[in-house]
């Protein structure tokens, strides 16, 4: 655990203290937690979530950055990303915002901007069985090979946002190789990747921790 956070030891119905609406705390799995501290941000930098979703980790980036900066959290979905306004306002964090993903044109305009890089991909969840077990019986191959491709594209597409200098974390809730490890592996063989080389990796196994399972690789872009 890390020191900003607290261990429930009972389930309990917290989202109706007046702490969480005070924006004192945000409930989220250990796992994810993670990964604020492995993209190792500072203050004052400029930080792209770029499957932001809900806002989870962009809230707790921004609370690391010690709201100080400029936190872009970026979606398809504007749905999530008005969810995310939601929780922003009530943690009063003033330095995210939030941009909808509608052409690839709000990509394009980041190139080269950033000095960190959050890419937490759509994933089969299968690190997260354990709070969602019926995924198992979801799960077909077709949509593992769709979901792959969108990973890889992802790399691809939205690694140059980073910075020379800058680092990237490339995360998923998935315990698959062909999802964590190897996704890497091609990335950095491919032409996008050739100027990226991998600082450390860390796969999380649910087995071992009692935490979803979760893959998280940091990689910088070089000077």
């Amino acid at each position: 655990m890390k020191p900003d956070a607290l261990q429930l030891d009972k389930r309990a119905n917290v989202f109706a203290t007046e702490a969480f609406k005070k924006g004192m705390f945000e409930v989220q799995d250990a796992s994810s937690q993670r990964v604020a501290y492995y993209l190792d941000v500072e203050p004052g930098m400029r930080v792209v979530d770029a499957c932001a979703g809900a806002g989870g980790k962009s809230l707790h980036l921004a609370a690391r950055m010690d709201n100080k900066g400029q936190l872009i959290s970026l979606d398809i979905y504007q749905s999530k990303l008005n969810e995310l306004k939601k929780r922003a306002r009530r943690n009063q964090a003033h330095n995210i915002e939030t941009r909808l993903i509608d052409n690839n044109k709000v990509i394009k305009k980041l190139y080269g901007q950033a000095d960190r890089l959050l890419l937490d991909v759509p994933c089969t969840g299968l690190g997260v069985l354990k709070r969602n077990p019926d995924t198992k019986w979801k799960l077909r191959p077709e949509f593992l090979d769709e979901i792959r491709e969108t990973q890889q594209e992802i790399l691809q597409n939205y690694s140059p946002i980073l910075k020379k200098g800058g680092k990237m974390v490339y995360a998923t809730c998935s315990i698959l190789p062909s999802e964590n490890q190897e996704q890497i592996a091609k990335f950095l063989a491919s032409e996008a990747g050739k100027d990226f080389e991998l600082i450390k990796d860390e796969a999380v196994s649910p087995s071992k921790t009692g935490y979803d399972g979760f893959y998280m690789a940091l990689l910088e872009k070089k000077k």
